[in-house]
């Protein structure tokens, strides 16, 4: 039997990725259903409460819109936007289950993600093609992934949605 050129975003494929973000020491895991040359990212991204997403902003070069958008699927987020200092200018919780279940940032947005639910799941679109390189520009003042002041910033920003 031939397959379909269809790509499935079912159950058995959550539960894998889950498993994944759960056994990960990031504490979160992507699935594309992109390559990375593509014009349009689409991917899943699974995210257990703890994980630390550095404070980035994107900026892309001339022709390609640096937008981020994000649908919850299941769970729910806290998102802080930040200004160029690292200071925060706005937050905003995004939940399946809630009043807001998504959002875009515009280029060039400061802002990091808090998971507020065990197996969150977020539907992220942005432009492509994806270039390691240059997706991301850090604002420096915040911790690398992986330290204790990076752990204890976490805790402090769920504050900010309890």
């Amino acid at each position: 039997m031939q397959s379909l050129p269809i790509k499935r975003l079912d159950r058995e494929l959550i539960e894998r990725i889950a498993s994944q973000a759960r056994q990960s020491p990031r504490l979160r895991q992507t699935y594309n259903f992109h390559n990375s040359v593509e014009k349009v990212q689409r991917f899943i991204n699974i995210l257990q409460p703890g994980t630390y997403v550095r404070p980035h902003r994107h900026c892309r070069t001339s022709g390609v819109n640096g937008f981020e958008f994000f649908l919850v699927c299941q769970g729910a987020i806290g998102m802080l936007v930040m200004s160029d200092r690292g200071e925060i200018a706005t937050t905003e919780l995004v939940s399946a289950s809630g009043a807001v279940w998504g959002i875009e940032l515009s280029e060039a947005t400061y802002h990091t993600i808090v998971a507020l639910a065990p197996d969150t799941m977020i539907l992220e679109l942005k432009e492509g093609p994806y270039d390691s390189s240059t997706d991301k520009e850090f604002l420096e003042q915040f911790p690398v992934e992986g330290t204790d002041a990076a752990k204890q910033l976490v805790v402090t920003w769920e504050k900010y949605f309890t």
